[in-house]
């Protein structure tokens, strides 16, 4: 918890360090990863995941796919940061809910660049349940016309607990280890913002973790591919956007009816009253997509669950991307939807009776949607009040029907119905 609270407000603060809005580097993707089961297995050799991924770079801070980052120092040819990523842990998909099919690595990383498109990293890495892990990368970014290549090395240190844990699954006393791999990420410009997206990588255990009595494998093995928006390489970034930074400050109450239900009308009440308060801040990306008028924001936001008879206070973190269109009527609509990232200390009631009924274990980390109507009030009352919007939100977590390993392979969440003011300054 205490992890998860310090990388949110450094990764707050450096958002509202920024002051000019340019247009940014940033997107959104979705990929299919499989990979090989190092483990024994009479039925299953790979596994698959939906991996849902977002990318920004900033002065300040940085996501990249699985990982994101605050960078402490970026001059000349260092950098230095604070990271945390998501690490896979590739077992049978019938197993991922009661093991989980992922972890969480925190820690620092020290890049090097030698010269234009080259980088050496060096990382110091602990996971939420404290086995560490080291390791040192090489890569270079190749581009030639519409494709973008990023060939990698990789050597991982991992400690003794972390072998034992991860490879031994607790069943053998080994020893640490070190072991290597060899990738490829890709990215090839279709047309506009859509672009196809994929990686390869090969990894050789060591002798200590592929000669355990649960593992019969001696590399581990994935491929992923997909697609996503980006940046248009072919244009020029927009120096002024005419888009603004927000403040969303909501309340909500807690429903037991899931998003199909709530979006055709029939919303049953939760019999505790169960309600949470959020407030969102929202970093302008852009103002446009496909050449459409789509409004585009980073938004990180904190989300306060309230106490109930039935529940403690916790506290949620997410960051998402998200889009707005708006409807020019005299009075101005706008619709919006969002896609993150969304982590709470302690799942609340209204998640955890639903996962519970359906025999899930519930997973602190899962996908969030944000879907958003609001209207703008200067239209109403005046233009001293047109950068205020009123509007109604469905607040959504849930881990995206099974398809989702770092979601932990569940089927449902949670959804509040709230209300918010929201102010562009």
């Amino acid at each position: 918890m205490k992890y998860i609270t310090f990388f949110f407000l450094l990764f707050s603060t450096s958002l509202l360090a920024e002051k000019a809005y340019t247009e940014q580097e940033w997107g959104l993707a979705g990929v299919v990863r499989t990979a090989s089961i190092p483990y024994n297995s009479q039925n299953f050799d790979t596994v698959s995941s939906f991996v849902p991924l977002m990318f920004f770079d900033s002065e300040y801070f940085y996501l990249n796919g699985l990982e994101g980052g605050v960078k402490l120092y970026d001059e000349n040819q260092w950098r230095f940061s604070v990271l945390a990523r998501i690490r896979f842990v590739d077992i049978p998909q019938a197993f991922q809910n009661q093991l989980q099919g992922s972890a969480t690595d925190l820690g620092v990383q020290a890049r090097y660049r030698p010269f234009e498109g080259h980088f050496f990293d060096l990382e110091f890495l602990q996971d939420t349940s404290g086995y560490s892990h080291a390791s040192s990368s090489y890569g270079f970014n190749y581009k030639k016309g519409s494709l973008q290549l990023q060939p990698y090395a990789n050597l991982r240190y991992k400690s003794a607990d972390f072998n034992r844990h991860y490879y031994a699954l607790e069943q053998d006393a080994i020893g640490s280890g070190i072991d290597g791999a060899v990738g490829l990420k890709l990215k090839y410009h279709v047309n506009s913002n859509l672009y196809l997206i994929g990686s390869a990588q090969t990894r050789w255990l060591d002798p200590n973790a592929r000669k355990t009595s649960v593992t019969n494998q001696n590399t581990e093995n994935e491929v992923s591919l997909g697609v996503g928006f980006f940046n248009d390489h072919t244009k020029a970034k927009k120096s002024t956007l005419k888009i603004s930074p927000y403040l969303r400050v909501a309340h909500g109450w807690a429903t037991p009816s899931n998003l199909n239900e709530i979006l055709t009308g029939n919303t049953r009440t939760d019999e505790y009253n169960n309600q949470l308060t959020s407030l969102f801040y929202g970093y302008p990306l852009t103002d446009e997509l496909f050449g459409l008028p789509l409004e585009i924001y980073l938004t990180p936001g904190f989300v306060w669950h309230h106490s109930s008879e039935v529940q403690n206070t916790s506290q949620e973190y997410v960051v998402a991307i998200k889009a707005y269109y708006t409807i020019n009527l005299p009075i101005r609509f706008r619709l919006g939807v969002a896609e993150g990232l969304s982590y709470i200390n302690e799942v609340t009631y209204i998640e955890r009776t639903e996962l519970e009924n359906k025999e899930y274990i519930p997973n602190r980390l899962l996908n969030y949607l944000d879907l958003t109507l609001d209207m703008n009030l200067g239209d109403i009352f005046g233009k001293d009040l047109d950068k205020f919007w009123l509007g109604y939100s469905i607040h959504h977590r849930s881990a995206i029907f099974e398809s989702a390993a770092q979601f932990g392979r569940i089927k449902g969440g949670s959804n509040y119905n709230t209300l918010y003011l929201q102010w562009h300054f």
